[in-house]
């Protein structure tokens, strides 16, 4: 199991205030705990994302899309966290959906879309999550657009200008029970 810390230096291109990013480079963000189990060709880990606001955004993860069209299977362990997806080509969104979720609450995030996980509380959220062992994140597509189609402020969602075409975005329920089977993450 390896523990990284996201800084908001790995951040700046892909947060909405990059001039706060370019002035708090050190800020820690969160906390990824990587392969704390493995079974079946499936890696589980384990993301810790304490309460902060970046100076009008809720603190999130970096957001990436899986490689080879892995889903990925989510569930919070602890607080409240809003998962933000977007299917996109390039300066092109297709779909955009957030789901609102608690302790509890299980996420699938579909193939061939990027997700970010937001903390929108004032109290640590810690994420279990499912994935591939042979997933590698792709994060320069949401670099390269600065971020997501949607931004989660204290005044709400606000689109990134960056994309061209962004469709409304779409609110979808968590799922109260973990699948059965996790075969269909391979």
């Amino acid at each position: 199991m390896k523990k990284q810390i996201r800084y908001l230096r790995e951040m700046e291109e892909v947060v909405f205030d990059k001039n706060f990013a370019r002035e708090f480079p050190d800020l820690k963000l969160y906390y990824i705990y990587r392969g704390v189990k493995k079974e079946n060709r499936i890696r589980y880990d384990i993301t810790v994302i304490p309460p902060q606001i970046l100076r009008k955004e809720f603190v999130r993860t970096k957001g990436n899309r899986n490689s080879n069209n892995f889903p990925e299977l989510y569930t919070v362990l602890t607080g409240e966290a809003i998962f933000l997806m977007q299917k996109a080509k390039g300066e092109i969104v297709e779909d955009a959906l957030a789901v609102k979720a608690k302790k509890g609450d299980y996420i699938i995030v579909p193939p061939k879309y990027a997700v970010i996980t937001i903390n929108p509380s004032k109290k640590t959220l810690k994420l279990g999550n499912w994935v591939s062992e042979k997933n590698k994140n792709i994060y320069e597509e949401l670099e390269k657009m600065k971020g997501t189609c949607y931004f989660y402020t204290k005044s709400g969602w606000i689109k990134n200008e960056n994309y061209k075409k962004i469709p409304k975005l779409r609110f979808e329920k968590p799922l109260k029970e973990k699948p059965k089977n996790l075969d269909f993450l391979k």
